[in-house]
């Protein structure tokens, strides 16, 4: 049965800590919903009503996209061993790059990956708890490196300037990209 939370609890924060992996969703209007997962000990919870992740370059920014337009994120994480347990968090968030004042600050609660490309902090607006007893037993057997040997052997502080780095989403969103390599 699910319950709901108006903010994170200390089993919410315990919960998260021991998770390997999350899920992200957002949507804008007329425009694809997009789900995408995240690992490589990225998550941070800032306080009780506020959460962020690191985002490394990879396959899109269409998170980006879907939080300037419309803001509405929600984070799942499940448990792949006992207790079985889903919890979401509800909420609005934003991109926080390289440029931008609040950066350096925000960037000290994370150890930078090679490719970081942003910062996303989400307002929590609710969280969920539910059982979980859908979800396979599995386990974790190590993290892939491939992600992060790729960017630290691509070491070109210039990226987002390239022609070939995507100006808009998959559905024509503008996005904000950095204009500086991250510190």
């Amino acid at each position: 049965m699910a319950e709901f939370f108006s903010a994170l609890t200390e089993e919410h924060r315990a919960f998260i800590a021991r998770q390997p992996v999350f899920f992200v969703a957002t949507a804008a209007d007329k425009a694809r919903i997009n789900l995408s997962p995240k690992g490589m000990d990225s998550f941070r919870v800032l306080d009780d009503v506020t959460v962020a992740y690191l985002d490394v370059v990879g396959s899109g920014n269409e998170t980006n996209a879907h939080l300037l337009a419309d803001g509405r994120i929600t984070v799942m994480f499940c448990a792949f061993d006992n207790p079985a347990l889903i919890f979401r968090i509800y909420g609005r968030g934003r991109p926080v790059l390289p440029q931008d004042d609040e950066w350096t600050a925000l960037a000290q609660k994370f150890t930078l990956l090679p490719g970081t490309r942003q910062i996303f902090v989400i307002d929590v607006q609710e969280t969920q708890t539910s059982c979980g007893w859908g979800v396979p037993h599995m386990k974790l057997e190590r993290e892939r490196t491939t992600l992060s040997k790729y960017h630290a052997a691509n070491t070109d502080s210039s990226y987002f300037a390239k022609e070939e780095v995507r100006k808009t989403s998959i559905d024509g969103l503008p996005l904000r990209l950095p204009i500086v390599a991250p510190k």
